[in-house]
């Protein structure tokens, strides 16, 4: 598993993962799936850095990941 930085941002690809950058999943779900999540409130919601580029902030991950893996 990747390493979770403490603070910043993360894109898609470093959540979901991308096998062509040989990026492992942090939470391995598709990209549908992670925007059907996301609309839903199932996930965390994202900041818009810019028209083109979409990140979610790294705690809001960590909060995730803790809270599905203590279910």
């Amino acid at each position: 598993m990747q390493s979770l930085p403490e603070t910043g941002f993360l894109r898609l690809p470093q959540i979901i993962g991308d096998p062509k950058r040989n990026l492992p999943p942090l939470i391995p779900v598709g990209k549908t799936t992670w925007w059907e999540g996301v609309r839903a409130g199932k996930f965390p919601q994202p900041v818009k850095l810019s028209s083109r580029v979409t990140v979610w902030r790294a705690e809001d991950i960590r909060a995730l990941i803790e809270s599905t893996s203590a279910a």
